[in-house]
């Protein structure tokens, strides 16, 4: 180190190196070791290891001091470091030299609670989250090929030039319409929930994507207002979130259809790239011509077929005239056997006709004899024969009761050998009972 003293005035001059130097050493001699208790803000973690935040007092002020922690003291926490959360330091202040700015070099870190603003996220996240808006159940799903995409975030941020350049690489035919809105102070909640709510209302996207880039959870407090997250929960749209880095977590992101890790990622999740829908268009043709050539082969299997059944049509003509010269010689032989069958058939018709008619006539003489015999048995000659008589009156009434006698009644009596006509004398006064 180089001092310069000016022989005229007596002064001493630094350099700017030196002066930092001594700065530094002060640092050291006067207030090294120190303990620093506060909340973290910004918190990220360099490819190397090595891990760069703020921390703040967290009760309301906007004093920070810059914090760097180098791999081998990050590897021995036993916990993950993030935005809000409340630390207590131990390490040494030092003058970063490159910028000329003071900064704590952190050798041990520590939990001490929770940060005033992680504290408010953890509470609205609950309420919230009972409240069912951050359910798995009521995501949507994104459309698969969307013809238009609309970006809520700020004109002046580098997310909208990230999701534009991407979107320009992977889909250039889809348009692309900015709603506007501040992603960082006090008016930015309310200015992106008019924002998502307006492109609802427009019905002139298929997509939402709600962006911003990395920063502290200051920064991205907007994004955890409850506003916002509303809007969200109730949009008609579906949205992809694109906050921060893959580490910043807000309830925006819980709130959206499908959160991605960075604004880039967001319009990467958004759209199919351009080459591997090409690709699958180009798939999709090949399997068309496939699926055509095909269907045509299998026609011209299918005509041949026909056409082999077919053959020559003087060939099928001459095949139907052999066809019909066989059946006409066959006619005659089919109609004389047919007769032949006929005839047999009426024979046993009248055979059996004649059989009936021949058991009829039996059954009928036998009929006729038994009635006969019945009817013999009934003639009253042949009681007569027997000794009997029958009387009759004049008129031909048979006589069975004694009072139809009376003097001089004439009466015919029938006998076995003849009749006889009698004059009756006197009538008899007393009947004689049967028996």
């Amino acid at each position: 180190m180089i001092e310069f003293v000016n022989a005229g005035s007596g002064r001493l001059v630094w350099t700017v190196p030196a002066l930092l130097r001594a700065v530094s050493d002060n640092l050291a001699a006067r207030f090294n070791p120190c303990v620093l208790r506060g909340e973290i803000s910004g918190f990220s973690t360099a490819s190397s290891g090595h891990s760069y935040f703020s921390i703040k007092d967290g009760q309301g002020g906007n004093e920070s001091l810059k914090c760097a922690m180098f791999r081998r003291a990050a590897s021995l926490l036993d916990f993950a470091p993030a935005d809000g959360l409340r630390v207590e330091l131990r390490g040494r202040l030092d003058v970063y030299p490159a910028r000329g700015e003071l900064q704590m070099i952190v050798e041990s870190m520590l939990r001490d609670g929770i940060g005033v603003l992680y504290e408010q996220f953890l509470k609205l996240k609950a309420r919230l989250e009972a409240e069912g808006l951050f359910d798995a159940a009521r995501r949507r799903a994104l459309p698969l090929y969307p013809r238009a995409i609309g970006v809520v975030t700020s004109l002046g941020a580098a997310a909208l030039h990230d999701v534009v350049t991407t979107l320009a690489r992977r889909a250039p035919h889809v348009q692309v319409i900015v709603y506007p809105s501040k992603v960082q102070g006090a008016q930015a909640p309310a200015e992106l929930a008019a924002a998502i709510a307006l492109a609802g209302s427009r019905r002139e996207v298929d997509l939402l994507i709600v962006c911003r880039g990395g920063g502290s959870l200051e920064d991205l407090w907007a994004f955890n207002d409850e506003r916002v997250v509303r809007a969200l929960a109730g949009s008609t749209l579906p949205v992809i979130c694109g906050i921060g880095h893959e580490s910043d977590v807000t309830l925006a992101d819980l709130a959206a259809d499908l959160r991605a890790p960075t604004p880039t990622a967001a319009a990467e999740l958004s759209v199919p790239a351009r080459q591997q829908s090409l690709l699958e268009l180009a798939g999709f043709a090949q399997r068309a011509r496939r699926a055509a050539t095909s269907r045509i082969n299998l026609a011209g299997q299918h005509l041949d077929r026909l056409r082999s059944q077919l053959g020559r049509p003087t060939q099928r003509l001459d095949n139907e005239t052999l066809r019909l010269r066989l059946l006409a010689r066959r006619l005659p032989a089919a109609a004389a056997l047919a007769a032949q069958k006929a005839g047999e058939v009426l024979r046993r018709q009248a055979s059996r006709l004649l059989y009936a008619i021949e058991r009829d006539g039996v059954r009928r003489r036998h009929e006729l004899e038994r009635l006969a015999i019945r009817s013999a048995a009934c003639d009253p000659t042949l009681v007569v024969s027997r000794g009997y008589a029958l009387v009759q009156l004049g008129s031909g009434e048979l006589v069975v009761d004694p009072r139809q006698l009376h003097a001089g009644a004439e009466l015919g009596i029938t006998l076995a050998r003849g009749r006889a006509q009698v004059r009756l004398a006197e009538a008899a006064t007393k009947a004689i009972a049967p028996g």
